[in-house]
């Protein structure tokens, strides 16, 4: 379904694809793609890459995109155990339309930070919005 059909509006109407949307909209996910997308990760590497994400957040997520098939996990029987994570072929097909996203927020940063520090909220005037 493409976003011009005109069955789409009734579609989202149903929001069969909302937890979907908002699992692969969220900040984490798509920064955990990103780095999985270069190779397989243990979690302190994903934690060490991912700077700015609580190792509480970064095992949820990883825990959620596991659950969508996104991605996978693989334990080794070690002491402490092992754990790695890779990119499924699911995962690596959502990487590839998201491609395309990254690309324009890299081709775009400068304006958008423009036009974030150069915005002024609106003032609430009494009963007029």
């Amino acid at each position: 379904m493409k976003i011009e059909d005109p069955n789409l509006e009734e579609f989202y109407k149903l929001c069969p694809i909302r937890s979907i949307l908002d699992r692969l909209g969220d900040r984490w996910t798509v920064l955990v793609l990103i780095e999985l997308n270069k190779g397989t990760r243990r979690f302190s590497a994903l934690r060490r890459e991912i700077a700015d994400i609580s190792p509480r957040m970064l095992s949820q997520t990883v825990r959620r995109l596991e659950e969508d098939g996104l991605i996978s996990r693989k334990v080794f029987p070690t002491i402490p155990p092992r754990v790695e994570y890779s990119m499924t072929d699911l995962g690596y097909s959502f990487v590839r339309s998201l491609q395309g996203v990254v690309e324009w927020a890299a081709e775009n940063f400068d304006s958008v930070m423009l036009a974030r520090n150069s915005y002024v909220a609106p003032t609430v005037d009494s009963g007029h919005q």
